[in-house]
């Protein structure tokens, strides 16, 4: 069995009233990804200040800038080696062991490039620190070579699909089957989430949730961790459950197919032990346009 550290990228969306919202994450999760190295550079008295607000224990990863990963790319040059280096010291000052390599869909790794990357990985002194590389186009077997031969992590979605190859540590950004982060996960998918993490037969499981619901989905993945069983999302079940879902957002007047595409990748409690996606449930009901929710939810009473 794995050990598992999980958590969510960034703590600014978790809110506790009168309770910094570092120091509130750090009470419930071990484990976070930082998003502001990808956007900014922090400054060494702000990266000290996070690591004193956390216990001991908890375990943060860095995610480098886009200045490397989605402008200069992975060449040895001196500006390069620069951002590098400085990814490096906030993750020394963080006691972090992972650094975060997120390379868009655009950047292309070729046998020619290959070479400059090797060139780049090779030079580099990580002194201890793990790389993680989240390689968006198409992956291909030189990828791969250049990342086993690296000892660099490859980081999927494993709600989608598997890593290429086996090593110690395997890490996941969780974002889900939706359009770019916006979905939640069920009971069943984040069964399978576990699954698919024991099957890695890592020694470490890192799982970093990204999905609109990130908070909610982390946490009861962790609660499902240690106790087997999964916590609800709303505070009531069937008709009333997706009664509470869609007064969150949802606009009128709405087709049955809009409100499928915009509001059906939210998760309700069909039961007490059972959490399915609104779309199952919208499925069941007339496809016409509805012009308020008590219409939608009086066609819902009739089919359940």
């Amino acid at each position: 069995m794995p050990d598992f550290l999980v958590g969510t990228g960034g703590w600014a969306y978790f809110e506790v009233p009168n309770k910094p919202s570092l120091k509130a994450y750090s009470e419930l999760f071990n484990f976070v990804e930082v998003n502001y190295t990808f956007y900014e550079y922090p400054n060494t008295r702000l990266v000290e200040a996070w690591r004193k607000t956390v216990p001991e224990n908890f375990t943060f990863s860095i995610r480098c800038h886009q200045d490397l990963t989605h402008n200069i790319g992975f060449v040895p040059t001196s500006q390069a080696y620069e951002i590098f280096y400085q990814m490096r010291s906030y993750c020394d000052t963080l006691r972090s062991p992972y650094l975060i390599l997120e390379t868009p869909a655009k950047y292309i790794i070729t046998q020619e490039s290959a070479k400059n990357a090797r060139d780049f990985f090779s030079s580099l002194n990580l002194n201890g620190l793990t790389i993680v590389w989240e390689y968006r186009a198409h992956i291909t077997q030189t990828v791969i070579d250049l990342m086993e031969n690296f000892g660099i992590i490859q980081c999927v979605d494993l709600s989608k699909q598997y890593p290429s190859y086996d090593l110690d540590v395997a890490y996941s950004r969780l974002f889900g089957k939706g359009q770019h982060n916006i979905y939640q996960f069920t009971d069943d998918e984040l069964a399978e989430i576990d699954q698919k993490a024991q099957e890695t037969k890592s020694k470490t499981v890192i799982l970093c949730y990204h999905g609109a619901r990130m908070n909610t989905d982390a946490a009861r993945f962790k609660h499902y961790k240690s106790t087997g069983k999964f916590l609800p999302v709303t505070a009531y079940t069937g008709v009333n459950s997706a009664k509470a879902v869609l007064s969150e957002d949802a606009t009128f007047p709405a087709t049955k197919a809009e409100l499928k595409a915009e509001q059906g990748w939210k998760v309700i409690d069909l039961t007490p032990d059972k959490r399915v996606h609104l779309a199952e449930v919208l499925e069941k009901i007339p496809d016409k346009k509805y012009s308020n929710l008590e219409d939608v939810i009086t066609e819902l009473r009739a089919v359940f």
